[in-house]
C-alpha cells in the first residue's frame, strides 16, 4: 500500500496536527441555515441525516435469496462459497459473524447482493480484518451494518480488494479500524452512514491504478479518524472522512461531512474531473476541503461552516502566519490538456460561514517531479509519464519548465459568500484571511523554479480569479509569498486586481 506524504508546504515547513476532541452532534448547527443551503439555493439537496434513521431493509426475504441464519458462525461467507455468481443473500436480524480468524472474510462473487433485514449486523468482534473482499465485480451491500473490523492502516473494510463496479447503499459502516470501504471503478456509495471509523469513512484507492467514475452521494460521514493519525504519524496526510487518490471523474453531491478530526474531505495525486456539490461539510477539525495536486473540478453549491477551527487555532498559537484554509487547493488547477468536463477548476455559489480562514491557492516552488522536495514520492504530474524526465538540462526548458509542475491555474472562485464572526470562531487575528501565494524557490540545487518564479506565476500569469463574491466581516488577503498581507483595497487594487465586482460588509463580527 502506497503512502503518500501530505505537503502543506508551508513556508515554516511545519504540519499542521489533528488534535482529539471530535464529537459528533448528530444533527446540523441550529443556528445556522438548514442543511443543503447554498448561494444559489435552487436545485440544492438537503444534507443527509442517515445515521439517526438509516433506510430499512425488507423485513422478508426476496423471491429466490438465500437466507443468512446470524446463529450459525461464518454462515454468511459459507454460502458465498457454495453459490453460483449473481446470488442474493438475505441476512436475518441479527449479529452475523466470521471465523475466528483475522483473515477470515466474505468473498463475492460477480454480481452478488448482500441485502440485510432490519436488525442485520455483520460483526467482525474485533477479530476479523475485513468484511467482503476479492476482486469480483458489480456487487451490491445494502441495509446492512458493518462494524467491528480491525483493517490495517490504509486498508479497508467493505470491497477491501477495490474491486470495480460495486454499490453500497443504506448501510452503516461504522467503529472500525482503517477504512470503513475501499473503491474501485463505476462504484456508487449512496445513502450511507460511515461512522467512527479509525482512519477513513472511505479511502477511495486503488493500488497500482486509477479509479475511473465513482459516485458519493447522499452520504452522512461523520467522526471518522478516531485513530488520530496525524498525531501517530506527523504529515502522513493519512486521514479524512474520505481520501480520494488518482480518482478520475467523481460526483460528490448531496452528502453531510461533519465533526471528523482532521479533513473532511481531502483529493490527494492525480485526482481529474471532480464535481464536489450540494454537500454541507461544517465542524471538521481541520480542513473543509484539501484538493492537492490534482486537476480540473466544479465546486459549487456547497454550505460549508464551522470548520478548521482546531487545525487552524493550533497553527496560530504557534505563531505560524500560513494561511491555512477551509478551503485549500495545493498545486491544483485546470488544465485543458487532459480530459474533463470542465477544464478550470470553479469555485462558486458556496456558503462559507464562521470557519477559520477562508479559501487558499497555494503552489510550492520546490514540488515537482523528481524533486527531493516532492512528498508525493514517485509520482508524476498527469503530462509527463516518467519523473525521471524531469531533469537537467531537459526541466529548464518547456515543455517541462512547465509540466513536470502540478500548477494552481485557471481557478475561477466566483459568486460565493463569506461570512466571519470573529466572536463565534473565538479568534483575534490570523482566522481571517484568503491566501494567493507560493514561497520562495531554493531546493534542489539544481532545481529550475528558484527565487520568485513561482510566487510571481501563480499570482499574476496563471489566470487564478477572485470576482463577485461576497465578503462580511473582516478579511483579509495573503499575495504572492506569506509575509504580503493585503486588505481589501489593496488586493482589489494594482497589481493584483482580485474580487472586480465583489462587496465587503464588515459588519458581522470583527
Amino acid at each position: 500500500m502506497r503512502i503518500t506524504w501530505r505537503n502543506w508546504a508551508a513556508p515554516s515547513a511545519l504540519v499542521l496536527l489533528a488534535v482529539a476532541g471530535c464529537t459528533s452532534t448528530g444533527t446540523p448547527d441550529d443556528a445556522a441555515p438548514e442543511p443543503g443551503a447554498s448561494a444559489s439555493a435552487a436545485g440544492a439537496r438537503p444534507a443527509a441525516r442517515v445515521c439517526a434513521g438509516p433506510a430499512a431493509g425488507p423485513a422478508k426475504p426476496p423471491p429466490g435469496a438465500v437466507v443468512v441464519d446470524p446463529k450459525k458462525v461464518n454462515d454468511l461467507a459459507a454460502k458465498t462459497r457454495e453459490n453460483p455468481p449473481h446470488t442474493t443473500f438475505w441476512l436475518r436480524p441479527g449479529r452475523h459473524t466470521l471465523e475466528a480468524d483475522r483473515y477470515a472474510q466474505v468473498i463475492p462473487k460477480k454480481g452478488d447482493r448482500y441485502l440485510g433485514a432490519p436488525g442485520a449486523v455483520l460483526d467482525g468482534r474485533k477479530k476479523n480484518q475485513y468484511a467482503f473482499g476479492g476482486d469480483a465485480p458489480d456487487v451490491r451491500v445494502s441495509h446492512l451494518t458493518v462494524q467491528g473490523f480491525v483493517a490495517p492502516q490504509n486498508e479497508g473494510v467493505v470491497n477491501h480488494g477495490s474491486a470495480d463496479g460495486w454499490v453500497i447503499e443504506d448501510s452503516t459502516i461504522q467503529y472500525n479500524s482503517g477504512a470503513g470501504l475501499m473503491a474501485g471503478a463505476r462504484q456508487q456509495v449512496r445513502g450511507n452512514c460511515l461512522r467512527g471509523n479509525g482512519q477513513y469513512g472511505m479511502n477511495a484507492y486503488k493500488d497500482g491504478d486509477s479509479i475511473r467514475g465513482l459516485v458519493v452521494e447522499g452520504n452522512e460521514i461523520v467522526g471518522n479518524n478516531t485513530g488520530d493519525w496525524e498525531r501517530r504519524q506527523e504529515g502522513c496526510g493519512c486521514t479524512g472522512g474520505i481520501k480520494f487518490w488518482a480518482v478520475d471523474r467523481a460526483d460528490v453531491r448531496g452528502n453531510w461531512v461533519h465533526d471528523n478530526r482532521g479533513t473532511g474531505l481531502w483529493a490527494d495525486t492525480n485526482n481529474n474531473d471532480f464535481r464536489i456539490q450540494d454537500n454541507v461539510i461544517e465542524k471538521n477539525d481541520g480542513a473543509a476541503l484539501i484538493y492537492e495536486i490534482s486537476y480540473n473540478a466544479v465546486i459549487r453549491d456547497n454550505t460549508i461552516r464551522r470548520n478548521n477551527w482546531v487545525e487552524g487555532r493550533r497553527a496560530a498559537e504557534r505563531g505560524d502566519g500560513f494561511p491555512f484554509a477551509t478551503l485549500y487547493l495545493s498545486e491544483s488547477g485546470g488544465e485543458p490538456r487532459v480530459e474533463a468536463r470542465t477544464d478550470k477548476i470553479e469555485v462558486s455559489g458556496n456558503v462559507l460561514e464562521d470557519n477559520w480562514n477562508g479559501i487558499t491557492l497555494w503552489e510550492g516552488a520546490d514540488r515537482f517531479c523528481n524533486s527531493p522536495a516532492n512528498t508525493s514520492t514517485g509520482d508524476c504530474t498527469l503530462l509527463v509519464k516518467r519523473a525521471k524526465w524531469c531533469a537537467q538540462p531537459a526541466i529548464a526548458r518547456t515543455p517541462l519548465y512547465d509540466d513536470c509542475r502540478w500548477k494552481t491555474q485557471r481557478v475561477d472562485i466566483h459568486d460565493n459568500r463569506f461570512a466571519l464572526d470573529k466572536a463565534v470562531v473565538d479568534c483575534t487575528k490570523l482566522c481571517d484571511r484568503m491566501g494567493l501565494l507560493s514561497n520562495y524557490g531554493t531546493y534542489p540545487d539544481w532545481s529550475p523554479y528558484k527565487g520568485e518564479r513561482v510566487a510571481e506565476a501563480i499570482t499574476g500569469r496563471q489566470h487564478n480569479r477572485w470576482h463577485d463574491n461576497v465578503y462580511v466581516g473582516t478579511w483579509n488577503f495573503v499575495a504572492h509569498d506569506p509575509s504580503r498581507v493585503l486588505d481589501s483595497v489593496q488586493w482589489q487594487g494594482t497589481p493584483y486586481q482580485q474580487d472586480t465586482g465583489s462587496t465587503f460588509d464588515l459588519r458581522g463580527g470583527g
